[in-house]
């Protein structure tokens, strides 16, 4: 059994491709992350949208 089988260009892909799916990983935690805290301010944001609402309509900007 010869150890030396693979070249070093085969490792230098396999792991460049481990980067990479680390990468991306990384990449869609954050993009999840983002997305998460966007749902939690939801509620304000709703809350802050009819505030406004009440104002315009106050104000008869409406």
């Amino acid at each position: 059994m010869n150890r030396a089988a693979l070249e070093v260009e085969d490792l230098l892909k396999i792991v460049l491709g481990l980067v990479i799916l680390w990468l991306l990983l990384e990449i869609i935690g954050s993009l999840l992350s983002i997305t998460l805290t966007l749902f939690n301010a939801l509620p304000t944001l709703i809350g802050l949208l009819i505030v406004v609402l009440i104002v315009l309509w106050l104000t008869d900007r409406i």
